[in-house]
């Protein structure tokens, strides 16, 4: 390849993946759930595992991580709508981890449940003008409903796997609100998630094992790949089920962590 044509190749390839060179990596919301006000919502044991273990991956990637232990509806929110209000300029990117239980389309904090979209809502481009065009990553390690995934067979036998910008002051461009959002659920909307009393949840533990080894070298969408394949082949030890993680990726660009 001519010596031009490298350096066109590199051009694209920073184009096509975030800035990360910002003064910070960015803000780390964890809202961690193991007592609720209500007592049809059972205790959570096994979640403040989930909550270290994440913490201290988030912190080797340079996020400065914050928890929240057992906050109730409003205080929730009210954190949200700080996180949503803050100047995220010199920042890469924004993070959100709930631990809780859930339902189709809702969360629960310690005393109501809230609405997915209404958090969301609130890191919008429109309502959250300094991450425009920046990651915003959303885990949520709750149930999505009540069904139970059955293990099946496969047909094959046998298969194996191994484990920006640079853009010129007058290149000015438009991109959509819901633009450079990275949703991460712990299983399938209607479906059961499963967790350890002592360990954690089967989710929390692949995603934090899988971050320790390729957090920093490791394209994030690929790394969540991988994960749901360690949880796919989990099975739950009380009924023999299974669980299928899922994520949806409105990114417009490839996500990596590298090191700092």
């Amino acid at each position: 390849m001519s010596g031009t044509g490298e350096q066109s190749k590199r051009t694209i390839d920073s184009l096509m993946e975030y800035k990360m060179n910002h003064r910070s990596r960015g803000l780390a919301l964890i809202f961690n759930h193991e007592h609720f006000q209500s007592p049809f919502q059972k205790e959570r044991r096994g979640t403040n595992r989930d909550r270290d273990n994440l913490s201290e991956r988030f912190k080797a990637l340079n996020f400065e991580v914050i928890s929240h232990n057992d906050y109730r509806k409003e205080q929730v929110l009210k954190e949200l709508r700080k996180a949503a209000a803050a100047d995220h300029a010199d920042a890469d990117c924004f993070v959100c981890v709930f631990l809780t239980h859930g339902e189709t389309g809702e969360i629960y904090a310690s005393d109501d449940k809230i609405n997915i979209k209404e958090v969301t809502d609130m890191f919008r481009g429109d309502q959250c003008k300094s991450l425009v065009g920046k990651p915003k990553i959303f885990i949520f390690q709750a149930c999505a409903g009540n069904k139970y995934e059955e293990a099946v067979t496969g047909m094959m036998a046998g298969d194996s796997d191994d484990e920006d910008e640079v853009e010129k002051a007058a290149n000015i461009y438009t991109i959509p609100a819901g633009a450079d959002f990275l949703m991460c659920y712990s299983v399938a909307e209607g479906f059961v998630s499963f967790r350890h009393t002592e360990n954690g949840s089967f989710y929390i533990q692949d995603l934090c094992e899988t971050l320790l080894h390729h957090g920093s070298t490791m394209e994030f969408t690929e790394l969540l790949t991988l994960v749901n394949m360690k949880v796919s082949r989990r099975t739950a030890t009380v009924h023999n089920n299974k669980q299928m993680p899922c994520f949806t990726s409105m990114l417009t660009k490839r996500l990596h962590f590298r090191s700092k």
